[in-house]
């Protein structure tokens, strides 16, 4: 079991950054993988990016690419989504995810096990 707790959003104007951050409890978090996922208003939960267990493998939607560095820290059970050149279409709630298997389905929500209550991110234009 793990709990997760994201901080690091806020309000930031159009090309600038933040950097989220995901806490996870317990013993197990480097058997993880995780995830970043995003909500906007009215729309479907989307996949941002994915990080492996060892962090050796990241993944990125093509929407985010060149932009965002997903990163963890083993050690202090943290995940990390570095998010420059932000867009207004970018708004929304981010959730970070935690997933067990390590699926190779890593964009898909359903294979995450446990969410954080995620934390808002608002890119003003």
């Amino acid at each position: 079991q793990v709990q997760l707790v994201e901080s690091g959003g806020g309000l930031v104007q159009a090309g600038g950054s933040l950097r989220l951050s995901c806490a996870a409890s317990g013993r197990t978090f480097s058997s993880y993988a995780m995830g970043w996922f995003r909500q906007a208003p009215g729309k479907e939960r989307e996949f941002v990016a994915a990080i492996s267990t060892s962090g050796l493998r990241t993944y990125y939607a093509d929407s985010v690419k060149g932009r965002f560095t997903i990163s963890r820290d083993n050690a202090k059970n943290t995940v990390y989504l570095q998010m420059n050149r932000l867009k207004p279409k970018e708004k929304g709630v981010y959730y970070c995810a935690a997933d067990w298997s390590e699926s190779y389905y890593y964009s898909r929500s359903y294979v995450y096990d446990h969410w954080g209550q995620g934390t808002q991110v608002t890119v003003s234009s």
